[in-house]
């Protein structure tokens, strides 16, 4: 029963940074590949203060949230000086950065060692106290989180201005003509998506208590990115069925009986297979708008 529960705490967590990466990439057509870097900086931030100066969960994920949004406005108005393929390139070149500064920067993050000990959340009500100490309450936690992550995703690409995201999608120039601020519209989403990222990043160094420079590297920005491929780009749902998918199909594979000299190798194998199928012959994913 934890393994299922830790799994469910797994999809919620990639959930978010799915739903957050597709306002970006999905609705606005801006191919990011910096989703790691930020899912990073919150897992960091909120790792620093609770260990560090014994921050509430609660406080450190806002700050978290803050301080990424600074940095990814930087970012964005520095990616925003370039076209086409170069936007995917400069992103890469961001996630790398932040990753060397997660590995070498020892006085702040501890390098490889990693940053352990960091505390479950607590939250305070009056006289009682609650400790979402036991995966069940972390997993309630991770779906409350996911809801209101959901709701933000789902009433902005609603919204008048969810639809001149998707219009700087089809035709930027010609929204341009119409005097609308297609960079500002850009800004905005890639700092709202960066923000939530941050939201991951704090539930994520929570739950495991341990977070390193590994588990951000740009290789963690791509799986991000195939997650809503797969699922489906402009599509919220879509977006949470692609984490559903990327993380349970890798498990259900292990039950597999494979040969076990070669088990680890085929599994990959027929992962991979499966994926190059799906984007063969349903390439706009399994409920999405539009390719790639």
């Amino acid at each position: 029963m934890e393994y299922f529960i830790h799994l469910a705490i797994l999809v919620g967590i990639y959930a978010i940074l799915a739903l957050s990466l597709n306002l970006a990439v999905g609705y606005t057509g801006i191919l990011s590949v910096t989703h790691a870097a930020f899912f990073g900086i919150g897992a960091y931030a909120t790792a620093i203060l609770m260990t560090r100066y014994s921050v509430n969960f609660f406080f450190a994920i806002i700050v978290g949230a803050v301080v990424t949004g600074v940095i990814s406005l930087l970012i964005g108005r520095v990616l925003s000086k370039f076209r086409g393929d170069y936007v995917a390139l400069g992103a890469v070149g961001f996630n790398m950065i932040v990753w060397s500064i997660f590995l070498n920067w020892q006085e702040l993050t501890r390098g490889p060692l990693g940053i352990p000990g960091i505390h479950r959340p607590e939250l305070s009500i009056g006289n009682m106290e609650y400790s979402f100490t036991s995966n069940i309450s972390f997993l309630l936690l991770t779906s409350v989180f996911l809801l209101l992550v959901y709701l933000v995703c789902r009433h902005i690409t609603e919204s008048s201005f969810g639809r001149a995201l998707k219009a700087i999608r089809e035709d930027e120039e010609a929204l341009a003509v119409f005097g609308y601020r297609t960079l500002y519209y850009k800004l905005a989403v890639f700092v709202v998506g960066a923000m939530l990222a941050s939201v991951a990043g704090a539930l994520f160094a929570s739950y495991i208590t341990f977070i390193d420079p590994s588990t951000f590297m740009v290789s963690e920005s791509i799986f991000i990115l195939s997650s809503i491929i797969l699922g489906g780009l402009a599509s919220n749902k879509g977006a949470i069925i692609g984490a559903v998918v990327l993380i349970l199909l890798p498990e259900f594979l292990r039950f597999v009986g494979f040969p076990s000299d070669i088990a680890a190798q085929t599994r990959q194998a027929v992962y991979g297979l499966m994926l190059i199928l799906l984007m063969l012959y349903r390439p706009q994913g399994l409920v999405g708008e539009y390719k790639l």
